[in-house]
């Protein structure tokens, strides 16, 4: 055995803690970030009802897990697209694909269970004076914003 005397068999050795230290000198965050973002999306999907797990996977579906996966990755992509590159548009891609899976399983309570209460004094906004009140409220999820 390689333990050290003395030391506890769960505990890490000093060679096993150098290797980390180094590891984490090439590390960066924007790395984090973008594993982070990729890892969201796959959860996302799976809470979806999007996962290839065959018919098990229907228990694992939460609408509410899809919803904050989705929050998420939208606020954590403006951090990394430019390191991204190119591939920032497939990761949107993705992020769109999880929004449009969400909204057709939450269907439409859930677009009133977020909307804003209207106001009595509200008038009917005309479409070509620019965004509607739920694009504008930030409620609205557009692709790539």
């Amino acid at each position: 055995m390689d333990e050290q005397p003395n030391q506890p068999a769960d505990q890490p050795t000093e060679e096993e803690i150098r290797a980390y230290e180094e590891q984490l000198k090439r590390i960066r965050v924007e790395d984090v970030v973008i594993q982070t973002v990729v890892s969201l999306l796959n959860l996302g999907g799976r809470k979806a009802g999007l996962g290839v797990g065959g018919p098990d996977s229907e228990d694992e579906k939460d609408l509410d897990q899809t919803r904050q996966a989705v929050e998420a990755v939208r606020a954590l992509l403006p951090l990394v697209e430019g390191v991204l590159g190119p591939d920032a548009k497939q990761i949107r891609d993705v992020l769109s694909q999880l929004q449009m899976a969400y909204a057709r399983e939450a269907g439409p309570s859930a677009a009133e269970a977020g909307a804003a209460p209207e106001t009595p004094n509200e008038t009917p906004q005309n479409p070509s004076d620019g965004p509607g009140p739920a694009q504008s409220s930030g409620r609205l999820w557009v692709p790539g914003q």
